[in-house]
């Protein structure tokens, strides 16, 4: 027996199952700045890479949120990694309201280089970025929908040397959390093993 469902019908379960099922997702925690300077810092459970040279990195805004306007006006974000030990401050980053999301979580900032926007200082990861593309999706009739979603090409990286074994980036030593599906699932790296290409 299989549960099928169409979307437009609704699922009948006591969650919405897609966000279960397309995990786990990285956070995309991003920090941004408004054309005259005010500080964002916000969490989107819709992120990831998507290409590698250049390396280009995306996420979406279900509703077009602080964060898209101040893309759109500077061009520059930054993403940092949500640990284990941030996780707690990346959730406090949360919400919708006009407060200084920095201050709310408790979380220091760093200077970056190549863009405005600050990183946060405990992250042991974070990707300076120049935004690519800013995409409004369509559903398949083509009609907008309020989803934006924004790319960026990473023009800076900071990694915490403590992570870089032999110059391989260990990514189950940052303890990197991932987004789930339900209303409050988050996961840390699992168990790792090694599957080799064919030659």
């Amino acid at each position: 027996m299989t549960h099928f469902y169409r979307p437009t019908d609704g699922h009948g379960l006591a969650h919405d199952p897609f966000n279960a099922i397309v995990a786990p997702r990285p956070i995309g925690w991003i920090s941004s700045v408004s054309a005259d300077g005010a500080r964002n810092l916000a969490p989107y459970s819709f992120f990831n890479a998507f290409n590698y040279r250049p390396p280009i990195v995306g996420f979406c805004s279900i509703g077009r949120k602080d964060s898209v306007a101040n893309l759109e006006a500077t061009g520059e974000f930054v993403w940092n990694l949500v640990t284990r030990d941030l996780a707690e401050a990346m959730n406090r980053t949360s919400t919708a309201d006009s407060v200084d999301e920095w201050g709310r979580a408790g979380v220091a900032a760093a200077a970056s280089v190549e863009v405005t926007p600050e990183r946060v200082a405990d992250s042991p990861v974070s990707f300076e970025c120049r935004v690519t593309q800013v995409v409004r999706l369509l559903d398949q009739h083509g009609v907008e929908i309020d989803a934006w979603m924004t790319f960026g090409e990473v023009v800076g990286v900071h990694i915490d040397e403590q992570f870089l074994v032999d110059g391989v980036y260990d990514t189950a030593a940052a303890q990197p959390v991932m987004r789930a599906g339900g209303p409050s699932a988050y996961y840390e790296v699992g168990d790792r093993f090694d599957l080799h290409r064919p030659s």
